[in-house]
């Protein structure tokens, strides 16, 4: 972090006042984004049916996760078959869920997450880590390749794997990304949004607070963004050292 400016209580007002009309600037780019975000049109899920998930109470099919809402939205998790643990990442998101869900429930909205893994390796993840939000697996299923968060060894390899709409080097077989789907009143289910890369991060209210410190994000010099980032089981062990 560079030496602050050190300014009078006058200064800094009429700096922050400044800096307020950019803020509101952008709440209403926001405001207008989320608009568009919204007209966006619905492709109907023609095998919808095909996707059956297994979770704590066994099968469900998508039509089921909405559990009587009428929206759904779906965070993929990245955690492979086989895997020892879940992405550090997005245990960063899943950190912030537990206390939207009954808020999300009270405007007609499910939540989900979906990862390939088989569902006892998710939850076994899932009760080391403490967190009560539904997670299921569709191990088996083409859902993670349909809405490309899932690759063949072969696509990464080749460090052309579709993802975020294009080609990229994505160098893993998960990846993570955020879905909407809607129900209409014939019962029928529709994909409404996707999200990929660092769309999802809007999610993470703790990167919020950070962008709000003196230090920020605090990620300059870093292998990765997130390189920071760990199991919150695993800060203590990290301090310790």
């Amino acid at each position: 972090m560079s030496s602050p400016k050190i300014a009078t209580r006058e200064e800094w007002l009429r700096a922050r006042k400044d800096l307020l009309t950019k803020e509101k600037e952008l709440t209403r780019q926001h405001d207008e984004l989320a608009e568009l975000r919204r007209g966006l049109p619905w492709v109907q899920l023609e095998n919808e049916k095909n996707y059956v998930f297994q979770g704590p109470s066994g099968e469900q099919t998508l039509s089921e996760l909405f559990r009587g809402q009428n929206q759904l939205i779906v965070y993929h998790f990245m955690l492979g078959p086989g895997w020892k643990e879940g992405c550090p990442s997005c245990s960063f998101l899943a950190d912030h869920l537990d206390g939207m869900l009954v808020h999300l429930a009270a405007r007609d909205v499910a939540f989900t997450a979906v990862s390939r893994a088989p569902y006892p390796e998710i939850a076994t993840f899932q009760q080391r880590m403490g967190w009560r939000f539904p997670w299921v697996s569709s191990h088996g299923t083409e859902f993670n390749r349909d809405f490309q968060v899932s690759f063949t060894k072969d696509e990464v390899a080749s460090g052309e794997p579709v993802y975020n709409y294009g080609v990229s080097g994505f160098r893993s077989e998960e990846a993570p990304g955020l879905s909407v789907f809607a129900r209409d009143d014939k019962g029928a289910v529709f994909h409404t949004y996707s999200t990929y890369g660092r769309g999802p991060e809007s999610v993470m209210s703790a990167y919020q607070l950070l962008d709000m410190v003196p230090k920020g994000r605090n990620e300059q010099g870093l292998p990765w963004p997130m390189a920071w980032v760990r199991h919150h089981d695993k800060y203590g062990a990290l301090t310790a050292a």
